[in-house]
C-alpha cells in the first residue's frame, strides 16, 4: 500500500511539474489610434486571448516554481486597420531578472518592434507550432510567432545571464522561428535585406560565432556583477566593468551592431548608479566606455562623477 502511495504521489509531482509554466507575463492592448467605428470588445478578447497563450504555455524544459517565473511586460500598440481583420501594430517588449538577495529586478530586455501586422478575427484561436510557424494564414500566424520569438529571446537571455552558454537552446528556436516565419506580402521584419535592425538580425547575431562574446557579457553583467553588489560592492562593479570591455571588444569587431543597442536599451540609469559610487579609475573607464558605446545615452554617462 505504502509503494502505491509512492508512485501515486510521484506520479501527481511530475505531472504537476510537467505542466508548470516558466512565464509570467502582463500583455496590454492599447488601440487609442484606431477608429472608433471598430468595436473595441474585439481587442479586450484579443488581450485575453495573448495573454493566455503566454502564461499558459510551457516555454522551456524546465520546472519554475511560481516565484521563478520570468516576468514580462508585452504592449501591443494597435497604430492602423488595414482592412479585412488585418492590424498594423508596434510591440513593447520588456523583461527584468531579480538580482540575487535584494528586491530589485535587473532590466534584460526593453525593446520596441514596429514590424507588427496581423489578422485577428474576435475569438480565433491564437495557435503556435514550432514544426509548422507559418500556420494555415501567415497573416494570422504572424503574431504568434513574433511573441513566441520574444519569449525565446527572454529565456535565452535569462538563462545566459545564470549560466554561461545557457540561453543557447532558446536562440537556436528564435533562429528557426526566423527561418521558417510566416510570409506575405505586407509581413516585414524576418528578412535580412528589410532592414539592418530586425527581427532577422537580432536572432542571427545572438547566434553567430562572431558575436559569441555576447554570452560573456550576460553572465559577467549579471551573474558576475549584479548578483555580487549584496556581498561585495566592488567586485559587482568590476564584474560589470568586464562585461564593458567584452562588449568593447564586439564593437571594434563588428561596428555598430544592433546587438550592443539591443543589450543597452533601458540600461542606462541603472548603469550611471552603479559606476557613480565607483573608484576614480573605475568611473573613468567605465564612463569612456559607455559614451562611446550607446551614443543615444552619452549624456546621461557624463554625470558619472
Amino acid at each position: 500500500m505504502h509503494k502505491k502511495i509512492v508512485l501515486i504521489t510521484s506520479f501527481l509531482l511530475a505531472v504537476t511539474a510537467a505542466g508548470a509554466q516558466d512565464i509570467q507575463a502582463r500583455l496590454t492592448v492599447i488601440t487609442s489610434r484606431i477608429s472608433t467605428n471598430i468595436d473595441k470588445k474585439i481587442f479586450n478578447t484579443l488581450q485575453t486571448t495573448l495573454t493566455n497563450f503566454i502564461n499558459n504555455r510551457k516555454w522551456s524544459v524546465d520546472v519554475f516554481n511560481p516565484n521563478e517565473k520570468i516576468q514580462c511586460n508585452f504592449l501591443l500598440n494597435i497604430d492602423q486597420e488595414m482592412g479585412n481583420n488585418i492590424y498594423k501594430a508596434k510591440l513593447t517588449i520588456q523583461a527584468a531578472r531579480p538580482v540575487y538577495n535584494t528586491n530589485y529586478d535587473s532590466p534584460i530586455i526593453n525593446f520596441i518592434d514596429d514590424d507588427i501586422i496581423f489578422r485577428y478575427i474576435e475569438f480565433q484561436p491564437v495557435e503556435f507550432n514550432e514544426n509548422r510557424v507559418q500556420g494555415n494564414d501567415p497573416m494570422a500566424a504572424n503574431l504568434p510567432a513574433i511573441l513566441a520569438y520574444y519569449i525565446n529571446l527572454i529565456l535565452g537571455m535569462d538563462y545566459d545571464s545564470f549560466s554561461l552558454r545557457g540561453g543557447d537552446p532558446y536562440f537556436k528556436k528564435a533562429w528557426n522561428i526566423v527561418n521558417n516565419a510566416p510570409e506575405s506580402g505586407d509581413i516585414t521584419g524576418w528578412k535580412s535585406f528589410e532592414s539592418l535592425r530586425n527581427r532577422y538580425w537580432l536572432a542571427e547575431n545572438l547566434n553567430n560565432s562572431r558575436f559569441a562574446l555576447i554570452h560573456d557579457v550576460l553572465y559577467a553583467y549579471y551573474r558576475s556583477g549584479m548578483d555580487l553588489f549584496t556581498e561585495n560592492e566592488d567586485e559587482g562593479r568590476n564584474g560589470i566593468l568586464n562585461a564593458l570591455n567584452f562588449l568593447n571588444t564586439i564593437n571594434s569587431e563588428n561596428p555598430n551592431s544592433m546587438l550592443l543597442q539591443f543589450f543597452f536599451q533601458g540600461k542606462s540609469a541603472e548603469l550611471v548608479k552603479i559606476f557613480s559610487k565607483g573608484n576614480g579609475d573605475v568611473k573613468t573607464r567605465a564612463k569612456d566606455m559607455l559614451v562611446r558605446l550607446d551614443v543615444t545615452n552619452a549624456a546621461a554617462y557624463k554625470e558619472i562623477k
